[in-house]
């Protein structure tokens, strides 16, 4: 009886398979949605998100005019964090400028500046940093700062040995070494993040209307009280958007690699492991709000609710979670993006191995069975209530 049973639900499986199959190959919105979309928004993200503080805008006031103070401008104007937009001669410009956001940036040397260099007083500079974007003013400040010191330590050295000293040496150096990304390249640290984000988003999305889309058809019902078993119907609808999921989710790799030089360093197969507990859910929880709204609209605004600001916000994939007073924090736990990108950053930035992250993958396979257990769970109960109903009507009763 159960090699008979056995075949018979393979077969009532794979016909959901091949029937879901052909409606993404029907619907072209579908499928551009699910295989273009991440590419695209990959693009438009990548180049539009950077965090890099690089040719700021700047301004100088030389009063000294002298070969001192020029050289020492010159160490901020030959490097590519700023670039010279305006030599003045009146400091009071400088407002002007940087009120209308001509500028970021103003440098004054002050009169005296290469006299008291000579005469080994310490001279004093003048920076103006514009503070409206916290974030690019304090990079631009440890920049003007790391410049500042350079040339402290320069000048330092050449008046010693100016005045006969000819060996010496600094009390305090310093040797950093950046690791996994040397260059500080603000793309390195936001394509993993760009993936989990757009990933979650357009998964929930696609998912939540395939099912709603059933209701609004008026088959949803036909399929209900079928002989097909709930667990049967959410794989069956799960393994296409599976599948083109995974392919969606290696063009983004793909481009991360061409575009942006995100390679993995990382081993392939746990990557492959990971991004699928993290597809699978993020496909159960689509299918879960499909469960529980019976208009496309709803479950629009529904997956919407429940992607795009939790997993923007909350995953770190923007603010570090670290950061966040507690009670926020305890929220991030309820965010599967936010395990999939510690894993995703620990593969493809620094090759570390499953003993790293292996609390992260675990925790995205417990949200993955949950999110998949509690669809089949309303599914079920769909089920019962759409037989209950149809066996109403042919008794003649009330549905």
């Amino acid at each position: 009886m159960n090699s008979v049973r056995v075949p018979h639900r393979l077969c009532c499986l794979r016909a959901v398979v091949k029937k879901e199959f052909r409606q993404i190959g029907r619907d072209a919105r579908t499928l551009i949605f699910l295989v273009v979309m991440p590419g695209f928004l990959l693009l438009m993200f990548g180049f539009a998100l950077n965090f890099d503080v690089n040719h700021v805008p700047l301004a100088v006031c030389d009063e000294d005019g002298s070969a001192a103070a020029r050289e020492f401008i010159g160490d901020f104007t030959h490097t590519e964090y700023f670039d010279l937009k305006y030599e003045l001669s009146d400091p009071r410009e400088i407002d002007r400028l940087l009120g209308e956001e001509k500028v970021r940036v103003a440098l004054v040397v002050p009169r005296g500046f290469a006299a008291d260099l000579a005469a080994g007083r310490d001279p004093a500079v003048q920076v103006l940093v514009d503070g409206a974007n916290a974030s690019s003013a304090s990079t631009a400040a440890g920049y003007i700062s790391a410049i500042v010191q350079n040339d402290a330590v320069r000048m330092t050295t050449r008046l010693l040995r100016d005045r006969g000293l000819k060996s010496f040496g600094m009390p305090l150096a310093s040797d950093v070494r950046v690791w996994y990304n040397p260059e500080l390249r603000s793309a390195i640290f936001l394509v993993p993040g760009l993936m989990a984000f757009i990933l979650m988003v357009i998964l929930v999305i696609t998912t939540a209307f395939s099912i709603v889309r059933e209701k609004e058809r008026g088959t949803m019902e036909q399929i209900m009280v079928s002989p097909l078993k709930p667990a049967e119907l959410i794989i069956g609808k799960t393994v296409p958007y599976i599948f083109i999921s995974l392919v969606s989710s290696h063009l983004v790799l793909l481009l991360g690699l061409v575009l942006f030089g995100v390679a993995i360093k990382g081993n392939y197969l746990l990557l492959l492991l990971t991004m699928t507990l993290f597809l699978v859910g993020g496909l159960g929880q689509g299918l879960l709000i499909s469960t529980v709204t019976r208009t496309q609209q709803v479950a629009f605004q529904l997956a919407i609710l429940s992607t795009f600001l939790p997993t923007f916000i909350l995953s770190g994939f923007v603010f570090p979670v670290r950061n966040m007073p507690p009670v926020v924090q305890a929220l991030t736990y309820l965010v599967p993006a936010k395990y999939f990108l510690v894993a995703l950053r620990s593969i493809i930035i620094k090759g570390a191995g499953l003993g790293a992250f292996w609390d992260q993958v675990l925790c995205l396979a417990v949200f993955a069975a949950m999110m998949l257990g509690v669809s089949t769970l309303r599914m079920k109960k769909a089920g019962e209530t759409g037989k209950i109903a149809k066996s109403g009507r042919g008794r003649g009763g009330r549905p």
